[in-house]
């Protein structure tokens, strides 16, 4: 035997046999495992919604994912099949708790049991709160820079002017803004009605995960020119006529309204309305026209109403007395005779004696 294992082609014949034997064990595992590999097929369904299972008509759940993605591995014409029809479901059951806090796992349904099946999430944090409803009011907004120059936001009105807010306890009672928002090009000079969509905000600015109802609101926007009151003042002009003297000059307005670019207008201190003396003859009520101020583009009025209260002096014509002076009385009194006989007692007739006696 020792003799045989010195022969080198006993040598050669065992080792021929190991490596022939070694060839076709290492082939075999090969094609198992080739096999193996070529019958199992692994693929990623994304974006599968969630169904939830709670009590909604008094019950909100936050924290719940709308959809997750689901890894299949299995047998090829499974897992092709399985992502093709897509007749399985992924859901959570929060039936059987409390409001509050709960790390819950998410199940699946209708999917083949030669399926290894990975869920990303597999578990989920979620908050089971009161659900409420509340009203509140809408604040239309817009930004002024969308506004012309020398026109002015004057008001915004929704309509409705409110909108129910439903959602958790906790959301409900963080709201701080129900906002619509109005849009539009810059350069905006004339009133219009815009649908805005509502907006709820805590007071932070961030959107809460509410419903609304309704959803949009009718927003009518009121632009007017921009304007300012300012007083009036009477700036005197002519000459007052003769035998004429003004008392006093009363206006009907002591102010007005002037319109305009805002930078200008807001440098107006005043309205001058030039009044002419010589047009003013006696006591009644004047008309003059209202002079625009500079850089504005209207007032309010364009005349503005004077009373006047005139004192008239009659004064005579120097050629009216010149003539009186030089025309004599045409009746003058009658001088009387004078008296002869001054002395009463010498006119006084002598009584004869002799006549007496006869």
């Amino acid at each position: 035997m020792d003799k045989m294992m010195d022969s080198p082609w006993v040598l050669r014949i065992i080792a021929l046999f190991l490596a022939c034997l070694l060839f076709f064990s290492v082939r075999t595992e090969l094609s198992s495992t080739n096999k193996t590999t070529t019958n199992e097929q692994m693929e990623v369904i994304r974006d599968v919604p969630v169904d939830v299972f709670y009590d909604d008509d008094s019950l909100i759940v936050t924290g719940i994912p709308k959809t997750v993605n689901v890894t299949i591995k299995g047998p090829m014409q499974i897992v092709l099949r399985t992502k093709a029809v897509k007749d399985f479901s992924i859901f959570v059951d929060l039936n059987h708790l409390l409001m509050g806090e709960h790390n819950v796992k998410l199940q699946y349904e209708n999917i083949s049991d030669k399926l290894q099946v990975t869920l990303d999430p597999a578990t989920i944090n979620v908050n089971i709160e009161e659900k409420v409803t509340q009203e509140f009011r809408v604040d239309p907004e817009m930004n002024n820079r969308l506004i012309d120059e020398g026109y002015i936001l004057k008001g915004m009105t929704a309509n409705p002017a409110t909108v129910y807010v439903t959602g958790a306890k906790s959301a409900v009672e963080s709201i701080s803004y129900v906002k619509a928002t109005v849009t539009g090009e810059q350069g905006l000079n004339q009133s219009f009605t815009q649908e805005a969509a509502v907006k709820v905000l805590d007071r932070d600015l961030n959107k809460l995960d509410v419903t609304i109802e309704p959803e949009s609101v009718k927003v009518q926007v009121d632009i007017a020119e921009y304007s300012k009151e300012l007083p009036v003042t009477m700036n005197e002009i002519g000459k007052v006529p003769d035998g004429v003297t003004i008392n006093n000059l009363t206006l009907d307005t002591t102010a007005m309204k002037v319109y305009g670019k805002k930078s200008i207008i807001d440098v107006l201190t005043e309205v001058l309305i030039d009044v002419d003396l010589s047009k003013i003859t006696e006591s009644k009520t004047y008309e003059f026209d209202v002079k625009l101020p500079e850089g504005a583009t209207k007032v309010s009025q364009q005349t503005i109403k004077v009373k006047a209260d005139v004192t008239k002096v009659e004064k005579e014509s120097k050629e009216a007395k010149e003539d009186k002076e030089s025309t004599p009385n045409s009746n003058p009194e009658p001088n009387p005779e004078p008296n002869p006989n001054p002395n009463p007692e010498e006119t006084e007739p002598t009584t004869n004696t002799e006549d007496i006696d006869s």
